[in-house]
C-alpha cells in the first residue's frame, strides 16, 4: 500500500516500457516473467518495480482503473518447491489480499476492493500465469 498511494511516483518503470520492464524484472529474479493483462476486468497496467524481498528479489506489478482503485500484484521466488496450493485470503483495514504458491513462486495481488471483485480478478491472474 505504500507504492499504492503515491501519486506522481508509483512505479520505477512505467507500464509504456513495458518490454524493458519484463525483461529487466525477469533477469532480476532469474525466469522469464508474464505480465497478467487485467483490462477485461477493469484494470491496466501502471508498471512495475523491483522490491526486496525475505528471500532476494521480488517483482511488483501494478495496475488502476478508471476511478484510481489500483492493485499491485507481488511475485517472489521460493527458496523450496512446493506444490500448488489454493488461494487464500486476508484483509487488513480496507485492504484484501488474494495470495498463493505455484511450485517455487508465490503470488499476492492485493488492493482497497471487496472479496468477490479481487477474487474474479486473482483467477484471472492464475489462469494467465498457467495456462
Amino acid at each position: 500500500m505504500v507504492y499504492a498511494a503515491e501519486v506522481r511516483h508509483p512505479v520505477e518503470v512505467e507500464a509504456a516500457q513495458q518490454d524493458h520492464l519484463v525483461a529487466w524484472l525477469s533477469k532480476r529474479l532469474g525466469t522469464p516473467l508474464k505480465v497478467p493483462v487485467l483490462a477485461p476486468e477493469g484494470f491496466e497496467l501502471l508498471g512495475g518495480r523491483l522490491l526486496p524481498g525475505p528471500e532476494g528479489p521480488v517483482a511488483q506489478f501494478m495496475y488502476q482503473e478508471g476511478t484510481g482503485k489500483r492493485l499491485t500484484l507481488y511475485v517472489s521466488a521460493r527458496s523450496k518447491q512446493e506444490g500448488p496450493t489454493a488461494f487464500r485470503f486476508a484483509q487488513e483495514g480496507p485492504v484484501s489480499v488474494f495470495y498463493w504458491i505455484d511450485g517455487n513462486w508465490g503470488y499476492a495481488l492485493s488492493g482497497d476492493i471487496d472479496k468477490a471483485a479481487l477474487s474474479r480478478v486473482s483467477t484471472s491472474v492464475y489462469r494467465q500465469l498457467n495456462p
